[in-house]
């Protein structure tokens, strides 16, 4: 039996991403359901969110921002030989959505399948990413966090309806010479898994807010700074902190105890809103854009969500 010889390493060639164009604000929401602009902006800090269209599908977010990092890569899609999208929204699980993200693309017979590993997904997609070139079963891989939480949540329910919203985000990786995918650090907490949940086809997305919060500002500062000592980087080194753009408490209760000093940390959601799998990359996509972050620069990702899912690592800035 022979085994095929893979890269020493994988990276980030380029980021892409994509937003629906309707931009619904917090007073928006207050002409709909009993909210305000400053109860949401005190409790979740959230300013703006995007909502796709029904006629906008989160196939349609995907192939938007799969095509975007596919461009930026300089990749012809001829290249790509693995598709891997990270979402929960579908509405219907069967078929997938990486074979018919990959076929709109032009990527022609490459390796489609998806993840469903909530919020966190994005970082097990793009983990398994790197770990296919490094193991030669890959060449190049597209990696899409993809959500259209709107057509999962209730609007009535201001608990959900005033954080979810729409986007996409990718990522091209391919081999390096050096590393510049670092290991990940992965786990789950199934215990809490219905603190986010929908509960049958029929149902809409529940979030028990305070259980999520008291989880993720208690037990995730550890896993981001593992990620760091595996990947040998001291916090300090770090030029962006992107997490989960789950809540702006959670994310500036997480940055203050990682100790990343000198890295600049997304704040997506005061302008974007919690998009789930889509949030890591559309994050670190728009600040790419906005040159927030040097080239070549180190930025820790940190995933987190249903499930309970969780999932760390370093990478170096494309």
């Amino acid at each position: 039996m022979k085994l095929p010889q893979g890269a020493p390493g994988a990276k980030v060639l380029a980021f892409g991403h994509y937003q629906p164009a309707n931009v619904v604000t917090n007073d928006d929401l207050a002409k709909l359901i009993e909210t305000n602009d400053a109860w949401i902006q005190s409790r979740v800090g959230i300013k703006e969110r995007r909502f796709a269209g029904p006629e906008e599908s989160e196939i349609d977010l995907a192939v938007q921002a799969g095509g975007k990092a596919l461009a930026a890569s300089g990749l012809a899609a001829g290249d790509i030989d693995l598709v891997i999208v990270a979402t929960c929204t579908l509405e219907a699980q069967i078929p997938n959505a990486a074979g018919r993200v990959s076929h709109r693309l032009g990527i022609d017979a490459p390796g489609a399948y998806d993840v469903n590993a909530a919020c966190a997904g994005f970082c097990y997609a793009l983990a398994s990413a790197s770990d296919a070139i490094r193991a030669g079963s890959a060449k190049n891989v597209l990696v899409i966090g993809t959500e259209k939480l709107t057509q999962w949540v209730d609007i009535q329910d201001r608990a959900t309806s005033v954080i979810f919203a729409d986007g996409a985000g990718a990522a091209v990786v391919v081999p390096s010479e050096t590393p510049g995918i670092g290991p990940v650090v992965w786990g789950s907490a199934g215990d809490k898994a219905d603190a986010i949940m929908i509960k049958d086809r029929n149902s809409a997305l529940n979030q028990e807010g305070q259980t999520v919060f008291r989880w993720a500002t208690t037990a995730l500062h550890p896993i981001a700074r593992e990620a760091c000592e595996r990947a040998g980087v001291d916090p300090a080194e770090l030029a962006a902190f992107v997490p989960h753009q789950a809540n702006l408490r959670i994310i500036e209760a997480i940055a203050r105890k990682i100790g990343a000093t000198n890295a600049v940390v997304a704040k997506d959601i005061v302008l974007a809103g919690n998009t789930s799998a889509a949030s890591i990359p559309l994050a670190l996509s728009r600040m790419i854009e906005r040159g927030e972050v040097p080239s070549g620069g180190l930025a820790l990702l940190l995933g987190f969500g249903a499930g309970l899912t969780y999932a760390s690592q370093v990478i170096e800035i494309p």
